[in-house]
């Protein structure tokens, strides 16, 4: 099956180059989108008994999606690797502070151990995910050294 002819301007050296990147922006955001489905499940649940089953399974696949973006990244050999490493660096740690803090609104409300746990989880991989996403995002449009 051949890929579909090009309509619209001609396309320039980002352009061709963003083509053999991987889709880590669309994983990212849909594991992103797992771990705030996960979140509301247990937040709807947090004062009766609660299954973790649905959200361990959301949890589950986030850390899924997660691990296959660094798989993929691994296997990119022509990219902005330094300015990828510059933004993830600052990124985990502005999301890390964020993820803190609310570890600690979590752990002052006395939430109970299992939940405590699982929001634990989420918090981790949401501090690694979204500054991955964000790193990805800008690396990807810098020009490659040689």
């Amino acid at each position: 099956m051949s890929a579909a002819p090009h309509v619209g301007p001609p396309l320039d050296d980002v352009d061709r180059r963003q083509a053999d990147l991987p889709p880590v922006q669309v994983i990212g955001t849909v594991t992103l989108g797992l771990l705030v489905a996960g979140g509301i499940v247990m937040a709807a649940q947090m004062n009766r008994s609660t299954s973790l089953t649905l959200p361990a399974i959301f949890v589950g696949l986030a850390v899924l999606g997660f691990l296959s973006n660094l798989v993929l990244l691994s296997r990119i050999k022509s990219f902005a690797w330094n300015t990828f490493r510059m933004v993830l660096k600052w990124g985990v740690l502005a999301y890390g502070v964020v993820a803190g803090i609310l570890e600690f609104v979590f752990i002052y409300d006395k939430t109970p151990g299992k939940l405590l746990a699982m929001f634990s989880i989420m918090l981790l991989v949401f501090a690694l995910n979204v500054p991955l996403i964000l790193a990805y995002a800008v690396a990807r449009y810098q020009d490659v050294p040689k």
